[in-house]
């Protein structure tokens, strides 16, 4: 008997469809203490949640037989990944269930911040009849900029194109073709940061999107421009936002997600030209059925073998084949997650060359992983094992698989090039020792480099006082270098220089390092 356990509240429709199974037996126990999930989890053999139940390393570390892993929701900031990760637990999530709950309440932010909805509203109970003070503009004929054409952003798109606004959107892993179809025309970001009348963000929160939108960009936008995010907090600046609504840049912005929640301390809670809700995006009873029944679905159908999908960190193998090639498959995901912070432009095509032992495995998973540390710094959570080659394709990115008996001095390799609008890029890995990875080859350098952490990479001319310089800069920031390495052309040409550092790196330390003499371009990695 396979036994599942729902800590948080899940949709009646969702508990329907497991009790349907004879050989599942579930366990209800909502509002459930840390101390007592830690205490049984060990009874069962997989974890249903929402967002309420905090799964850590200690809960995972504390239950041999758990298989499986759920979220009814698409953030996974509750799950310990990681660590259920090394334990071979497969961690899931339902990314498609609220995209239609999202986009509704993005549209309706967006028409209740054009027309002070919810000011009116609050002024007609106060027993006033202000109507001189709530003028709205119309949204007919505006430009709408959308940040992340992705499934939700797209249908926030079809609404705003059904009310005859004109859409831009920047998104580098978009095909021409895919914006053709939702018929919005694609643009670089500071195009359309200056070009739009409202702008909306539809990515998800990483490193590269955190503070997308800050004191810069909202120098490139016209004035009166209007702000939506129900998306992730953090994404915009809230400080450099309400900054440019004060100065009036902005005209007014609709937040449902804030950097911290509940947002108690946030000034612009406080500006009468700000509309929120209290990170209302899923809150929709359609799509808190819609997660609980593919969540239902997806767990059910990886305990009883019938394919894994959503898993956000295993690829669709058996146990026994992953452990051998698992080493392979982070290998792969580190070079696509370098390549993907390297390149300039929208991706067109990947070609993958296996040489050496590596051809002596299933090949088809490590690309899969390649692929999804290719679009994950852009993607985020919305990007997984399962769904990593579907993106790739709708996109329109060729991904190219070969083998090859030509691997120099090296007993395995895997070597990537991948070209976008602006230019190609290869990047070349290694195991030492069966399973340590190390980064060989970027372009025509030969580097030897750990991928893992943040890293800055630099392209220079070989000159003196290169690495002083670097060295000087993130000195003078308390930024410890862990490690480098060099590669060059020929002495006097071409060079790359590779620092693993100790932690992050600001964008004015990294503009500092790119100013120094003989360096033309710096690049901060997070793998």
């Amino acid at each position: 008997m396979l036994k599942i356990l729902i800590t948080d509240n899940l949709s009646k429709e969702g508990l329907d469809i497991l009790r349907e199974e004879k050989d599942i037996e579930l366990d209800v126990r909502d509002k459930i203490t840390p101390d007592e999930l830690k205490r049984i989890i060990n009874n069962y053999d997989a974890l249903i949640v929402r967002s309420a139940t905090k799964v850590t390393k200690e809960i995972i570390d504390n239950s041999e037989k758990l298989k499986v892993i759920g979220r009814a929701g698409v953030g996974l900031d509750n799950v310990d990944v990681d660590s259920a990760s090394k334990r071979g637990i497969i961690v899931m999530n339902t990314p498609e269930g609220n995209t239609i709950s999202t986009a509704e309440h993005t549209f309706s932010m967006l028409l209740a911040l054009s027309r002070s909805i919810p000011q009116a509203n609050f002024s007609v109970k106060a027993h006033k009849w202000d109507r001189k003070n709530f003028m709205g503009v119309e949204v007919f004929h505006k430009t709408l900029g959308i940040i992340g054409l992705g499934r939700v952003g797209g249908e926030v798109a079809k609404r705003a194109i059904s009310f005859g606004m004109t859409v831009i959107a920047y998104d580098p892993f978009l095909s021409i073709e895919k914006a053709e179809k939702l018929e919005v025309e694609l643009a670089d970001l500071k195009e359309l940061l200056s070009r739009s009348d409202y702008i909306s963000v539809h990515t998800p929160l990483t490193d590269e999107t955190r503070h997308l939108i800050s004191k810069d960009e909202f120098n490139f936008m016209k004035n009166g421009v209007r702000i939506i995010n129900c998306a992730r907090g953090g994404i915009i600046d809230e400080d450099a936002l309400f900054e440019a609504i004060k100065s009036k840049k902005v005209a007014g912005a609709a937040i449902d997600v804030f950097e911290i929640e509940p947002p108690q301390d946030s000034r612009l809670i406080e500006l009468d030209c700000v509309v929120t809700t209290p990170h209302l995006g899923a809150s929709t009873e359609e799509a808190q059925v819609n997660v609980a029944i593919d969540i239902a679905k997806q767990v059910r159908d990886a305990l009883k073998g019938r394919g894994i999908r959503n898993a956000v960190n295993i690829p669709s193998v058996t146990s026994e084949v992953f452990k051998v090639i698992e080493p392979y498959v982070k290998l792969a995901e580190k070079i696509g997650s370098l390549q993907s912070q390297m390149v300039y432009g929208r991706i067109n095509r990947v070609k993958v060359i296996y040489g050496g032992e590596v051809t002596n495995h299933e090949l088809a998973p490590i690309t899969i992983a390649l692929i999804k540390g290719l679009l994950t710094p852009a993607l985020g959570e919305t990007v997984n094992y399962v769904n990593a080659s579907f993106i790739a394709k709708e996109r329109k990115i060729e991904v190219i698989e070969t083998k090859t008996t030509d691997v120099e001095d090296f007993a395995n390799l895997i070597s990537v090039e991948v070209k976008t609008e602006k230019m190609k890029n290869s990047v070349s890995g290694t195991l030492f020792t069966k399973n340590t990875p190390r980064i060989v080859k970027i372009d025509n350098f030969y580097v030897h480099a750990v991928p893992e952490g943040y890293m800055i990479i630099t392209f220079n001319m070989d000159k003196p006082g290169i690495i002083g310089g670097i060295g000087t800069i993130l000195g003078e920031n308390n930024i410890n270098i862990a490690g480098m390495t060099f590669g060059r052309e020929e002495s006097g040409g071409q060079a790359i220089t590779a620092l693993n550092v100790d932690g992050p790196v600001s964008q004015r330390v990294l503009d500092q390092i790119k100013r120094l003499p003989n360096i033309s371009d710096a690049k901060l990695i997070k793998l």
